[in-house]
C-alpha cells in the first residue's frame, strides 16, 4: 500500500475530513498515476475540473458524491464563478469530515487557482497532500512528437499566454530558450507576435497542438512569422472552437523535419480513425482497449439484446442439478452464459461456493474473466483458439474410472451451434443442452448514431459475427462505402457482401483481437501507401463527398 492509500485508509471520519489535490493529466486518461486511482478509489467526494471528469469518475469508488460546480449563463463567460464554487464544494466537504479528491487538469503545482484552495484548507486546519500530475506543457509536446531538450542542452521556459507580463514576453524573447506557450487557438499569433516583437526571429521553428494527448490531436508545424498564414490555410481559424487551449512550442526542436520522425501518436496505424464496434460495452472492453492502443476511437453499439429464455423450466432443474451433483463439468460458451447462471443463483440464494467438486470450462478469456468475477476459478479454458472448436481440444474424453459421473451441463443461447454438444457426445460425454438465455435483435441506437453509420461518420466497422450484420444493418442500415469493412472470417464476409458491402479486411483467424491487429495492419499500409506518395494522410472517413479534408 502506498503512503497515499495507508494515509487515507487510516482517515477518520471526524471533525474535519481530508482533501486531496491531484493531477489528472493533460486528457489521456493513459496518464493518471497510480497514486491518483488511490486516491480517487478512496474519495468520499469527487470534485473534478470538466474537461478532466471523465478522466478520473471512472476510477472513484461506487458511492462516491461527484457533485459539479454550478454557472449560469449570466457568468458563463468566465471561469471564476465556476472556480470559487468549485473550492466550495470542496471546503463544504472537508469540514463535514469527507474524504475529498480535487481533481485539476495538468498538474496542482502549475495551477495558480489550485494553490488558492490548498491556502483556504491550511487557514481552517484541513490536512491535505498533493498527487502531481502529468502538466500539460510537457505532456502535450512528448505526444506531438517534440522534445524540449537535447543532447546539448538547452533552457525551457515556460510562458502562460493569459497571464504573462511585458516583461515576461521581453525576457523570453530576448534569450534562445525553446518556449512553451499555454495559450488559445484563436490567440497563437498574437502569442507569437509578442515573442517577434521581442527579439525572436520571425523565421524560428514553432509547432501547435490542439487536443494534446487525445485521439482528436491535432499538430500544426510553421514558424512564428507564419503560424498565422498556416492555421488559416488548414482552415482551422477562424473558428467557433478558436477559444480551445493548446500548446505551442518554439524553437529548434519543433523543425518540421525532426517532428516527421518523432511524431509517434499521430503515426498510429488508426490515429483518429472512429470505430463502431457492434458489440455491448460490456462485450467490447478489451477489444476497445486495443483499438484505443491503435489510435482508434472505438464507438460501441449493441446489435442484440439478451432476454430470459421463454421456458425457464429447463434452467431451473438444470441449476438444481447442480447443487445436488448431477453434473462433472459446467461448460461456458460466453459471458452472457455467466450471467445467466449468475443470476439464477442469486435467486435462490446460492453463490458459487455451489460450483465445488464440480469441474469448470470457459469458453476464452472474456469467459474466464467474467467467472474469476463470480469468484469461480474455471479448470480449463482453451490452449489455443478461442471457440468451440478449440474448447474441444483440450476437452478430456470420458473415462469411467477417473470420472464418477458422465454428464455435463452446457447453458447456452437459443441460437448457438451444435458444434461443441456433438464433439462432447464423441468424446463419450452426455449433455444437458440448456437455452439460458435468448438473443434478439437490439433497439436501434440514437438517430445521430444512425446518420453517422449511413452518412459515413465512421471510419470503420468490425463485424464479428454474420448476426451481427445483420441485425446492425437491420437497427441502422448500410454503412456508408467509404467506410471499412472489417470481418471476423468468410462466413461473415460472405453475409456482408450479401448486403450489398465490400469486404476490405478479414481476420487472419477468428478472433476479435486478430480482427482489429488486421484492421489495424490494414490502416498502417494505407498511411504508408500516401505518405510514398506524398499525399496528406487522411480518415476513411473525410474522403466522403461534402467532408472537410483537413491539413496538419
Amino acid at each position: 500500500m502506498s503512503p497515499t492509500a495507508a494515509h487515507l485508509a487510516r482517515a477518520p471520519h471526524a471533525a474535519l475530513g481530508h482533501v486531496t489535490f491531484l493531477g489528472a493529466g493533460p486528457g489521456d486518461p493513459g496518464l493518471l498515476t497510480l497514486r491518483a486511482v488511490e486516491a480517487l478509489a478512496h474519495a468520499d467526494v469527487l470534485v473534478a475540473d470538466p474537461q478532466v471528469l471523465d478522466v478520473v469518475s471512472q476510477h472513484a469508488r461506487t458511492g462516491a458524491d461527484i457533485p459539479q460546480p454550478e454557472q449560469d449563463e449570466a457568468t458563463a463567460s468566465t471561469a471564476a464563478p465556476a472556480l470559487r464554487d468549485a473550492a466550495n464544494l470542496v471546503m463544504g466537504a472537508a469540514r463535514a469530515g469527507k474524504r475529498v479528491v480535487r481533481a485539476v487538469a495538468g498538474d496542482p503545482g502549475l495551477d495558480a487557482d489550485t494553490g488558492a484552495e490548498m491556502l483556504a484548507c491550511v487557514g481552517e486546519g484541513i490536512p491535505f497532500e498533493v498527487v502531481p500530475g502529468v502538466a500539460a506543457a510537457v505532456g502535450v509536446p512528448a505526444y506531438a512528437g517534440v522534445p524540449l531538450r537535447s543532447a546539448e542542452g538547452a533552457d525551457v521556459r515556460f510562458v502562460d499566454a493569459r497571464t504573462a507580463s511585458e516583461r515576461c514576453w521581453n525576457e523570453t524573447g530576448a534569450s534562445d530558450a525553446t518556449v512553451v506557450v499555454s495559450t488559445t487557438l484563436d490567440a497563437v499569433a498574437t502569442a507569437s507576435g509578442e515573442l517577434v516583437a521581442a527579439g525572436r526571429k520571425p523565421d524560428t521553428p514553432m509547432t501547435v497542438t490542439v487536443a494534446g494527448t487525445t485521439t482528436r490531436q491535432r499538430t500544426w508545424t510553421a514558424t512564428l512569422g507564419t503560424i498565422a498564414q498556416v492555421l488559416k490555410a488548414a482552415k482551422a481559424l477562424p473558428s467557433a472552437d478558436g477559444g480551445q487551449p493548446v500548446i505551442a512550442v518554439v524553437g529548434e526542436h519543433s523543425a518540421a523535419a525532426q517532428r516527421d520522425q518523432l511524431a509517434w501518436f499521430e503515426s498510429k496505424p488508426l490515429f483518429g480513425w472512429k470505430v463502431l464496434v457492434p458489440r455491448t460495452k460490456e462485450q467490447a472492453a478489451s477489444l476497445s482497449d486495443q483499438l484505443r492502443s491503435y489510435g482508434a476511437v472505438p464507438h460501441e453499439v449493441p446489435t442484440i439484446a439478451v432476454e430470459p429464455p421463454r421456458t425457464p423450466q429447463q434452467m431451473e432443474r438444470a441449476v438444481k442439478g447442480l447443487v445436488t451433483g448431477r453434473y462433472e463439468w459446467i461448460a461456458f460458451t460466453s459471458v452472457n452464459a455467466v450471467k445467466a447462471v449468475r443470476e439464477k443463483f442469486e435467486e435462490y440464494g446460492l453463490d458459487a461456493r455451489a460450483f465445488a467438486g464440480i469441474k469448470v470450462a470457459a469458453v476464452g478469456e472474456q469467459t474466464a474473466k467474467a467467472l474469476v468475477d463470480f469468484g469461480v476459478k474455471p479448470d480449463l479454458v482453451p490452449s489455443g483458439e478461442q471457440s468451440a472448436a478449440g474448447l474441444l481440444e483440450d476437452w478430456p474424453p470420458y473415462d469411467p474410472v477417473f470420472d464418477p459421473i458422465d454428464r455435463v451441463f452446457l447453458p447456452r443461447a437459443d441460437i448457438a451451434t451444435e458444434t461443441l454438444v456433438a464433439g462432447l457426445i464423441e468424446l463419450g460425454w452426455e449433455v444437458d443442452d440448456v437455452t439460458a438465455y435468448r438473443t434478439v435483435r437490439a433497439s436501434p441506437p440514437p438517430a445521430e448514431t444512425r446518420e453517422a453509420i449511413k452518412g459515413g461518420g465512421f471510419d470503420a466497422v468490425l463485424f464479428t459475427s454474420s448476426s451481427t450484420v445483420r441485425n446492425l444493418v437491420g437497427i441502422a442500415g448500410k454503412p456508408h462505402n467509404v467506410t471499412v469493412i472489417a470481418c471476423i472470417g468468410p462466413a461473415t464476409a460472405k453475409t456482408a457482401e450479401e448486403h450489398g458491402l465490400r469486404v476490405d479486411v478479414l481476420s487472419p483467424e477468428p478472433s476479435v483481437h486478430k480482427l482489429a491487429e488486421a484492421l489495424a495492419e490494414f490502416g498502417a499500409q494505407r498511411r504508408a501507401a500516401a505518405v510514398e506518395a506524398g499525399e496528406h494522410v487522411t480518415r476513411p472517413s473525410e474522403r466522403r463527398p461534402g467532408s472537410r479534408r483537413r491539413r496538419s
